[in-house]
C-alpha cells in the first residue's frame, strides 16, 4: 500500500518527500542521500519502515494507518490555504502585517488566505483590498470567543481559562459576511466580559452562511480532549455540527511542536472517523516569517508589560506561527492529507462582495406637503434673501441654482437637510456654533442654510473644491460646536435617527518610531539613558520612520552599522513599527446610517463603554456610509461666556455675525503681537509673525493663519515685502493679477491654484480641482500629463490652454513650476478663513472687553491649574486685579467683579457644583450671608461638610465677612457642631436656653472669634496654593521677581509644549538656568544604591521637573529642602509628546547669589584718607561679595582685592550705612553666569 507513493526514481516524487523524511526523528537530515544512484531506492524502502515504525509509535491505534490514502494524489500538486490566522489586527497579539503577509502567501503560489483576528474584524476591508489586488481569494473571518454558558452571564466560572472557548468562524458569502459582523458586534455590545464573548444562542441566530473550524487548544472540543473527556469533546463537536449544519463544522488540526497537540490531533483523527465530521489542517499564525519570532515575542512582552528576561510570562514557544508553505504543512501531516485539501476546498466556497463607493445616506422627514428637493430650495432661497436682501443680485441666484443642481445630481440633498437640521437644533438652544471650517465654507447653499458663516463671494472661496462634479466623493461637512455642549447636539441626532443608527468611530494608537524604540528597549531591558540617547535621534517630523531615520541622521546610521547593540533595537523595533497598539475613540466622528450600523459594519466597545465602529474613518467613507465630525471647540464656549459677562456688566447684546470685521484698532491691536489668549495666534511665533505682518484686514489674518506651517514659512518674507511695498510686485501675465492681488503676489491657497488653471489654460472648475489633488498629492504621472494640457490645451478633453489665451509657452511652464511648488503646501483657504473669523471674534472681545474676556478664558481652563496661573500672570501684565473667591460675590465661574476677574468658586478643590449652586440659590432667595454662623446655619444639612469649609476659608471665599481666616480656622468646627446641636434640639422638640432669652442676652452666647490676628503671608499663599492650585492674593516670589528675571535664561513656560509645533521651546542638550520654589521632592536609589531626586521647581509661570543624579545630588542636597528658593543651571531633556525636563548640574540658593557692595565717597582723596578705617570695618566680615568704590567726583571705581571679600547680610549693612549714609551704600545683584 505504501509502495504506490514512495517508489519511483523521478526526482520530484524524492523532493516532495524531503520534508516528510525530516520529520522523522531517525532520518533527520539522511534526505541529503538521494541522489546517489543506487543506493536511492535502499534509503526509500527504510524510510518507509521508519515510517511506519513512527506511526505506530506516535499513534496507538495503527488501523488509522489502513485509513490513509496516500495514493490518492501526489504531494506535489497539493492545494493549501491558511484559514486561521492572526494579523497586526489582534492587537499585540499578532505581528502579521497585512501587507506583507499577502505578498508572503501570493509568493508560495497560495491561490486563497483567510484573516481570523481574535474577536475583532478590524482588518477585514484592509485585507479584503490588498488580497483582491494581489489575485489572492480573501476568507473573511475571525476567531471567536465563546462563552461556557449565556453571553450575558458576568460571573468567574472555574479557572482562568474556563472564561471562554476559542472558534474559528469564515463568511461563506455575503449573508455569511452579514452574520459575523451581528455576531462579533454582539460579543462586544452583550457579552463583553475580559473578551467579547458570543454563546450557543447567538451562533445558532445567525449561522446561516458561516463556517467554523473548531480552532486551537483553547477550542471547546480541543480542550475536552486534552483533559482525556473524549465524550464530552465528542458532544461538544456534535453540538456544533448541529448549529453550523453538516459539512459546515470542521475539526482542526495544529502542530506546533507541542506534545499536547499531538495527543490531541490522534484523539481528533478517531473523533472524526468516529462521527464523521471532517478534518482541517491550520498553522495558527501570528507573524509572517520564521525569523519573526523574536520582535513576536518582544511585541507580546509589550502586551503583557514584562521583559524578555522574565521567567514567567507569556510566550508562542517554539517559533512555528509563520505563514507555513504547502510543502512544509504537508510534512507536518503526512497523515491527514484530506485535511490539508480541505483547507483549499473550504476557501473555494468563501466568496464575499463588498460594496465600495455606494453612497448609504439615511433619509430625511421633511414637513408634509413637501419632497427633499423642495424642501431644501425653500430653506436656501429663504436664506438667500435673509444673507443678501430681498432682492439679490442675479448673479447670486445663478450660483445657488448651480451649487443645488450638483447637490441633487450627486444624491446628497438629504445630507444637506440632515446637516442643516442638527446646526439649526444647536442654534435654537444656545448652543455655540462654529462659523463652519474645511472646504464646506466655499458652498452659498451651506451659507444660505446658515451651515456656514462667512460669505464665499465676498471671500472669493470656491465651491468645486468643496463638491466636484467631476469627482464623486462624500462632502464633508465637519461642525464646531461649544466645546461643554457638543454632547447635547450628539444626543439630539442619536434620538432623531435612532441609537443604533448612530455610532462612534474607532481610531488606532500606532507604534511609532520614537515609542517603539522606547518600548522595545524597555522589553530588551536596556539602559534608558541609552535608548533615550538612540530615540532622541529620530527626527521630529511628521510621518517620520526608522528607515527614513537612517537616511536622514548620518551619526544614526553610524550607531547602527557599527554597535551591534544598536543595530538588534533598531532591527526588532523596524519589524514592529506601525503596527496598531490600542484603539481609541475618534474625538469628533460619528456615523449616521440609513439602517442599524452592524448592518454594514462591525461594532465594538470603546472608551465608557461607548459603542463604536471597528472600521476607521476612511474605510467608513470607502464603503458609502456618512460620517460627520462634531468637534468640540473651547474657543466658542470662551466666546460665548464672554459675550453673556459682556451684557450682565455692561448691557451691551454682542451678536458675532453682527461685529464690525474690518475695525482697524483691534487689526492694530493684533500686530501689536500682545495676542495671549487669542484663538490660533497666541504661539511665540505667530505673535512675532503678527508683529511683523501688522493685519489692515481679515485677509491679512487668514494669510497669516495658512503661511504660519512648516513649509509655507519659507514665503513669509516675500508676502511681507509684497505687503509693504505693493509697487514691487510683478505678475508673470496680466490674467494673474486679480487672482493674486489680495495675496501680495504669493500663491497662498489651493483655491487660488484651481482659479489659476481655470483663469489662464481655460479648465472647468472641477476638472481644475483634479490637478490642484495630483499637486498636494505629488502625483507625478498627472502633473505631467495636466502640464501638457495646461500650457498647449487638449482639444478633445475642452481645455483651449496658456498659449492660445496669448500666455507665451515659458511664462505658462514657469507658472506652472511655480504652481507645483506652492501646491504641496497650499492651505485650504475656506477653512483659514473660517478660522480667521474665529481669531477675529476673539481679539475683538480680548481689545474692547479684556476682563470679561480673560475671565471667560480662565473659566475654560477652570480645571487645568497650570493654565490658569499663566493667565494670571498675563491678566497681572495687562492691569487686571485677581480676587479671590467670594461666598458674597462669586459665582461658580471666573465672574467680572467692578472690573477686575473674580475667581470661580468652582475652582476650590472639594467642593462640588452641587453644593455651589445651593449657596447662590440661597444667596438669591436670602440676601447675602453675614457672617460665618449665618453662613452655616443656612447651609446646615446641605451638602456643606467640615472639607468644605475648610477650603473655603483657605482660599479666602470668607473674606468679606467678619474675621480674619486664622479666626475662621481656629472655630468653625465649634460653631458647626453649635448649628448641628441646635438642629437635633429643636427636632426632638426641646427649647434650648436660646427660645428663652431676649436679643440682648443672646449676644452673649455668640461664638466670639478668638483673637488670633491673621496668618503670615507665606501661609495664606500656601493654604490658596492648596485648595486652588495657584496663587491668588500674591506669589512667594513675587518679592524676588527682578532678581529671579535677572539671572534665569528660561521659564518652567518654555518647558511646557506648544500646541502648535508640538516640541517645547528649550531644545534637547541646551544649557538654561530656571528658578524658583522647590515644591516637591521624591528621593530614588540607583541600582548601585545611590542617591538621586526628583524636584518640581515652580516660578511665576508655572512648574517644571529638574532630575538631580547622584553626583549632583551630594553636592547640592543642603539645599534641596521643600518651599526653598532656588536657580538651577542643568542640561534640557526633551521628552515625547510631555513637557521637558531639566538635568541639574548646580543649584545655587536665591541667597547665595554674588552680589556687590558699592561704596561711595566725594573724590579720590576723601578714599585714601578713610582707607584705613574702611579695611578695619570691612575685616570683621568673611565672604565671596566683592566691595567696590566709586569715586564721584573723578568718577573712578576700584575693585578692592579678594582678601577684603565680604558676606553682605543684614548686621554690616547697618554698620556701614551708619557710618557712610544710606546713599553711598548700594547692594547689587549679579546675575548667574552659564558655564559650559
Amino acid at each position: 500500500m505504501y509502495s504506490g507513493s514512495i517508489r519511483g526514481n523521478g526526482d520530484e516524487t524524492q523532493e516532495s518527500w524531503k520534508p516528510l523524511l525530516n520529520t522523522i526523528p531517525a532520518f533527520r537530515g539522511s534526505s541529503e542521500c538521494f541522489a546517489e544512484g543506487n543506493r536511492s531506492t535502499y534509503i526509500w524502502k527504510s524510510a518507509a519502515h521508519q515510517l511506519i515504525k513512527f506511526s505506530h509509535t506516535s499513534w496507538k491505534s495503527p488501523t488509522f494507518l489502513l485509513e490513509w490514502n496516500t495514493e490518492k494524489r501526489s504531494e506535489h500538486n497539493m492545494n493549501f490555504a491558511h484559514l486561521h490566522v492572526h494579523t497586526e489586527y489582534s492587537l499585540l497579539d499578532g505581528s502579521n502585517k497585512i501587507k506583507e503577509y499577502v505578498a508572503r502567501v501570493k509568493e508560495l503560489g497560495m491561490t486563497a488566505a483567510a484573516i481570523t483576528d481574535h474577536g475583532v474584524m478590524y482588518g477585514v476591508i484592509d485585507f479584503y483590498r490588498a488580497a483582491r489586488a494581489a489575485g489572492i481569494n480573501p476568507v473573511l473571518g475571525c476567531e471567536v470567543y465563546v462563552a461556557p454558558g449565556s453571553r450575558f452571564d458576568k460571573t468567574a466560572v472555574g479557572r482562568d481559562e474556563d472564561r471562554y472557548y476559542h472558534l474559528v468562524l469564515l463568511a461563506e458569502n455575503n449573508t455569511g459576511y452579514a452574520n459575523l459582523m451581528k455576531i462579533v458586534s454582539r460579543a462586544f455590545t452583550e457579552g463583553y466580559y475580559y473578551k467579547p464573548r458570543v454563546d450557543y444562542e447567538l451562533l445558532e441566530t445567525y449561522h446561516e452562511g458561516i463556517i467554523a473550524l473548531s480552532a486551537c487548544l483553547a477550542g471547546e472540543v480541543q480542550r475536552n480532549l486534552a483533559r482525556g473527556m473524549y465524550e464530552e469533546g465528542k458532544k461538544a463537536a456534535l453540538h456544533y455540527e448541529q448549529i453550523f449544519g453538516k459539512g459546515n463544522f470542521f475539526l482542526e488540526l495544529q502542530d506546533h511542536g507541542i506534545p499536547e497537540q499531538r495527543t490531541v490531533n490522534q484523539q481528533l483523527m478517531r473523533l472524526s472517523q468516529e462521527i464523521g465530521i471532517d478534518l482541517v489542517a491550520t498553522n495558527d499564525v501570528h507573524y509572517t516569517y520564521a525569523e519573526d519570532e523574536k520582535p513576536h515575542d518582544i511585541l507580546l512582552c509589550l502586551q503583557t508589560g514584562k521583559k524578555l528576561a522574565d521567567e514567567d510570562r507569556m510566550r508562542y514557544e517554539g517559533g512555528q506561527y509563520y505563514v507555513k508553505s504547502k510543502e512544509e504543512m504537508a510534512a507536518l501531516f503526512p497523515y491527514a492529507p484530506e485535511a490539508l485539501e480541505n483547507t483549499q476546498k473550504i476557501a473555494d466556497r468563501c466568496h464575499v462582495e463588498i460594496e465600495f463607493g455606494v453612497t448609504k445616506l439615511p433619509k430625511f422627514d421633511v414637513p408634509e406637503g413637501f419632497t427633499s428637493w423642495e424642501y431644501l430650495n425653500k430653506l436656501c432661497f429663504d436664506g438667500l434673501k435673509r444673507r443678501y436682501g430681498e432682492d439679490p443680485d442675479p448673479a447670486l441666484v445663478e450660483r445657488l441654482n448651480y451649487e443645488l443642481g450638483v447637490i441633487k445630481s450627486m444624491g446628497y440633498v438629504d445630507y444637506f437637510l440632515i446637516v442643516w437640521d442638527f446646526i439649526h437644533f444647536a442654534k435654537s438652544n444656545g448652543i455655540m456654533v462654529g462659523p463652519g471650517r474645511g472646504s464646506a465654507a466655499g458652498s452659498i447653499v451651506a451659507y444660505t442654510l446658515a451651515i456656514t458663516n462667512i460669505d464665499p463671494i465676498r471671500y472669493q472661496l470656491l465651491f468645486e473644491r468643496f463638491l466636484n462634479p467631476e469627482r464623486v466623493s462624500m462632502p464633508d461637512i465637519d461642525v464646531d460646536f461649544c466645546f461643554e455642549r457638543r454632547q447635547e447636539v450628539i444626543d439630539y441626532v442619536v434620538r432623531k435617527y435612532g441609537k443604533d443608527r448612530v455610532v462612534q468611530i474607532v481610531t488606532f494608537g500606532t507604534l511609532q518610531a520614537r515609542g517603539v524604540l522606547r518600548d522595545v528597549g524597555r522589553v530588551m531591558d536596556l539602559p534608558y539613558a541609552f535608548v533615550d540617547s538612540i530615540a532622541k535621534m529620530i527626527p521630529k517630523e511628521l510621518n517620520i520612520t526608522l528607515d527614513k531615520s537612517l537616511k536622514m541622521n548620518h551619526e544614526l546610521k553610524k550607531l547602527y552599522d557599527e554597535d551591534p547593540q544598536v543595530k538588534e533595537l533598531i532591527d526588532m523595533s523596524k519589524r514592529l513599527e506601525g503596527l496598531p497598539r490600542h484603539t481609541s475613540m475618534h474625538a469628533a466622528g460619528v456615523v449616521i446610517s440609513q439602517k442599524d450600523v452592524d448592518e454594514y459594519v462591525p461594532l465594538a466597545l470603546g472608551a465608557d463603554n461607548n459603542v463604536v465602529t471597528q472600521f476607521t474613518m476612511t474605510t467608513l467613507e470607502e464603503l458609502g456610509l456618512l460620517k460627520m465630525d462634531f468637534l468640540g471647540l473651547r474657543t466658542l464656549t470662551v466666546i460665548q461666556d464672554a459675550i453673556r459677562l459682556v451684557e450682565k456688566s455692561t448691557g451691551v447684546k454682542l451678536v458675532t455675525e453682527k461685529l464690525n470685521y474690518n475695525d482697524k484698532a483691534v487689526l492694530d491691536y493684533i500686530g501689536t503681537g500682545k495676542t495671549d489668549g487669542i484663538f490660533q495666534i497666541e504661539s511665540a511665533g505667530m505673535k512675532s509673525f503678527m508683529k511683523e505682518l501688522r493685519p489692515q484686514s481679515l485677509e491679512d489674518i487668514i494669510a497669516g493663519i495658512s503661511l504660519y506651517r512648516p513649509g509655507p514659512m519659507d514665503f513669509i518674507p516675500q508676502y511681507i515685502k509684497g505687503k509693504n511695498h505693493p509697487e514691487l510686485i510683478t505678475y508673470e501675465c496680466p490674467q494673474l493679477k486679480p487672482i493674486l492681488a489680495p495675496t501680495y503676489g504669493c500663491i497662498v491657497y489651493q483655491e487660488q491654484v484651481m482659479q489659476i488653471v481655470r483663469d489662464l489654460a481655460g479648465y472647468s472648475l472641477g476638472r481644475s480641482d483634479l490637478v490642484r489633488r495630483a499637486m498636494s498629492k505629488k502625483k507625478g504621472d498627472v502633473m505631467q500629463r495636466e502640464r501638457q494640457n495646461f500650457v498647449y490645451g487638449n482639444e478633445e478633453e475642452g481645455i483651449p490652454g496658456c498659449v492660445k489665451n496669448g500666455i507665451d509657452e515659458k511664462v505658462a511652464n514657469k507658472i506652472y513650476d511655480e504652481m507645483i511648488d506652492f501646491a504641496k503646501y497650499a492651505f485650504n483657504k475656506s477653512h483659514a478663513a473660517a478660522y480667521a473669523v474665529v481669531s477675529y471674534q476673539t481679539a475683538y472681545l480680548k481689545y474692547y472687553y479684556p476682563v470679561e474676556y480673560m475671565a471667560a478664558l480662565m473659566t475654560s481652563v477652570i480645571d487645568n491649574p497650570g493654565k490658569v496661573a499663566e493667565y494670571i500672570y498675563t491678566c497681572r501684565q495687562m492691569g487686571i486685579s485677581i480676587l479671590p473667591p467670594d461666598i458674597n460675590r462669586g459665582v461658580g465661574d471666573f465672574s467680572v467683579d467692578n472690573g477686575n476677574i473674580r475667581y470661580g468658586l468652582a475652582a476650590i478643590k472639594g467642593v462640588g457644583r452641587p453644593v455651589i449652586e445651593q449657596i447662590i440659590r440661597d444667596r438669591e432667595e436670602h440676601g447675602t450671608f453675614r457672617d460665618l454662623k449665618d453662613f452655616l446655619e443656612r447651609l446646615s444639612g446641605k451638602e456643606v461638610n467640615k472639607r468644605a469649609v475648610e477650603n473655603f476659608i483657605k482660599s479666602g471665599a470668607f473674606d468679606s465677612l467678619k474675621g480674619t481666616r486664622k479666626q475662621f480656622m481656629i472655630i468653625y468646627v465649634q460653631i458647626m457642631d453649635q448649628v448641628a446641636q441646635n438642629k437635633k434640639n429643636s427636632l426632638a422638640g426641646q427649647m434650648s436656653l436660646f427660645d428663652i432669652v431676649d436679643d440682648e442676652q443672646k449676644k452673649e452666647f455668640e461664638v466670639t472669634l478668638p483673637d488670633v490676628g491673621e496668618y503670615q503671608k507665606e501661609t495664606m499663599l500656601a493654604f490658596e496654593k492648596e485648595v486652588l492650585g495657584v496663587y491668588i492674593s500674591g506669589h512667594p516670589l513675587e518679592e524676588y521677581e527682578e532678581k529671579w528675571r535677572k539671572s534665569i535664561s528660561a521659564t518652567t513656560l518654555d518647558f511646557q509644549l506648544d500646541e502648535e509645533t508640538g516640541r517645547t521651546k528649550v531644545r534637547d542638550g541646551s544649557r538654561e538656568i530656571i528658578g524658583g520654589m522647590i515644591t516637591s521632592k521624591t528621593i530614588k536609589y540607583t541600582k548601585k544604591n545611590q542617591t538621586m531626586a526628583f524636584i518640581t521647581v515652580e516660578d511665576l509661570l508655572g512648574t517644571v521637573e529638574v532630575v538631580i543624579f547622584p553626583q549632583s545630588y551630594e553636592k547640592s542636597q543642603q539645599y534641596l529642602q521643600e518651599d526653598s528658593k532656588v536657580f538651577v543651571r542643568g542640561r534640557v531633556s526633551e521628552e515625547d509628546d510631555n513637557a521637558s525636563k531639566l538635568i541639574c548640574e548646580e543649584v545655587i540658593p536665591f541667597d547665595m547669589t554674588k552680589k556687590e557692595l558699592w561704596i561711595q565717597y566725594a573724590d579720590k582723596q576723601s578714599y585714601l584718607q578713610d582707607e584705613q578705617n574702611l579695611f578695619r570695618m570691612l575685616a570683621e566680615s568673611e565672604g565671596e561679595d566683592q566691595v567696590v568704590i566709586f569715586c564721584k567726583a573723578e568718577r573712578a571705581v576700584k575693585r578692592l582685592p579678594k582678601n577684603a571679600n565680604i558676606q553682605v547680610e543684614p548686621g554690616i549693612l547697618s554698620r556701614l550705612t551708619n557710618y557712610f549714609g544710606e546713599d553711598c551704600v548700594k547692594v547689587i545683584e549679579k546675575p548667574i553666569e552659564m558655564k559650559g
